[in-house]
């Protein structure tokens, strides 16, 4: 079973806010599928990475939206030295995220970013 070992934690999350930003990653970036989450990347040019969280109606309603939201945002804040710099990164939320716990997003996340060479770096 994989462990969790803690790499440097981020202080503060640099966040996609606008549709324009959204949109632009959506049109150009690159696309991971990880079954319960998509991973959409683009090179931004900037030295910083910025992420964007996108969950959908379908999800379930605003509690569950807003758990989902929270696990993403602590992966990032936590494990985001994992990803490259100088991209931008919108995670849009499937279904069956609704009854993951955090080590298990954590986990399956780490796991998809190496099968498709996102990370910056090995860690175990």
């Amino acid at each position: 079973m994989a462990s969790l070992i803690m790499p440097p934690i981020m202080a503060n999350l640099k966040i996609l806010k606008t549709t324009k930003e959204f949109k632009k990653v959506y049109r150009k970036g690159k696309t991971i599928d990880c079954g319960f989450i998509v991973i959409y990347r683009l090179a931004s040019g900037k030295n910083e990475k910025r992420f964007g969280f996108s969950v959908s109606k379908k999800i379930g309603k605003a509690v569950q939206r807003n758990r989902v939201k929270r696990l993403l945002k602590e992966m990032c804040r936590l494990y985001g030295t994992m990803f490259k710099d100088g991209y931008d990164y919108v995670f849009v939320a499937k279904k069956g995220m609704t009854t993951m716990n955090f080590k298990d997003v954590v986990i399956k996340t780490k796991n998809c970013l190496r099968k498709f060479k996102f990370r910056k770096f090995e860690w175990r």
